[in-house]
């Protein structure tokens, strides 16, 4: 199994040394080559050490986490973000297929991640383009924090797809996937539950409308109960409502379009 180099960079000394105790026991392949209290200590490391891999705490006194960022591309090391709270930084790593760990760790979530992270760095998957476009993406959406605009959608051939929110027509889950249908383009499927995509997708222009369908009212036609609560969105396609959830699609359409007649 390729051994990877890793720090760990968090300000709490109790974060870290469970951190530390928790990839000794259960990643065998994980090389612990230094550990940081702070964003100036990492640097160090990195300018020090072929690093691989970085466990990275997001909220530290003086620099915080993303500070960081820079440094890590400049050095090709893939990022695991550590993070008990802030939510819309949660929302925006997801948005941009980044890793994370939420505090406190789960043991079997550490070992998925560090699985995933050895398998990329293995085959050089994510190139230093790649994730350079991804943090920088990440970058812009938190110096926004007024809405998140763009999503990460890994593509199946070891990079990932930059999509704007307004070209998601509707999302449609498959199993344990999620098939994105595209304005202008493919559809593309990801090796991720719907109720991911549903906690990131903005909830004034998203809509779930059944358990397996996401709908963007940008791209609604019209809805109707002749066979049951459907909505005929702009493409043609025709998706049921499920009962649980019409009341809310109802609210969602009203609001939505007040919103839009405001404009």
């Amino acid at each position: 199994m390729l051994v990877l180099n890793a720090i760990i960079v968090d300000d709490e000394e109790f974060a870290r040394s469970s951190l530390y105790f928790l990839l000794q026991e259960n990643c065998e392949n994980i090389q612990i080559s230094g550990i940081a209290k702070s964003v100036t200590e990492a640097r160090k490391l990195l300018a020090e050490n072929k690093i691989d891999l970085i466990f990275l705490d997001i909220a530290m006194p003086g620099e915080n986490g993303f500070e960081l960022i820079p440094a890590a591309v400049q050095n090709n090391a893939h990022v695991v973000f550590t993070t008990a709270y802030d939510q819309y930084a949660l929302k925006a790593i997801k948005a941009n297929a980044l890793d994370y760990l939420l505090k406190p760790i789960d043991i079997d979530e550490l070992k998925e991640t560090v699985i995933k992270a050895t398998k990329y760095i293995g085959q050089n998957k994510l190139s230093a383009q790649q994730m350079n476009s991804q943090l920088t993406q990440l970058a812009e959406n938190l110096a926004d924090r007024s809405e998140i605009r763009k999503l990460n959608l890994p593509n199946g051939q070891g990079g990932y797809t930059l999509v704007n929110f307004n070209q998601i027509i509707h999302v449609e889950a498959d199993s344990n996937y999620s098939v994105f249908h595209l304005s202008g383009m493919e559809k593309i499927t990801v090796a991720k539950v719907l109720k991911e995509y549903e906690e990131i997708l903005p909830e004034n222009k998203f809509v779930r409308v059944h358990k397996s369908s996401i709908i963007n009212l940008d791209y609604l036609k019209e809805y109707n109960s002749k066979n049951g609560l459907e909505v005929v969105l702009k493409s043609g396609v025709k998706i049921a409502v499920s009962r649980r959830r019409a009341s809310e699609f109802a609210e969602k359409v009203k609001t939505y379009t007040n919103f839009r007649s405001d404009e």
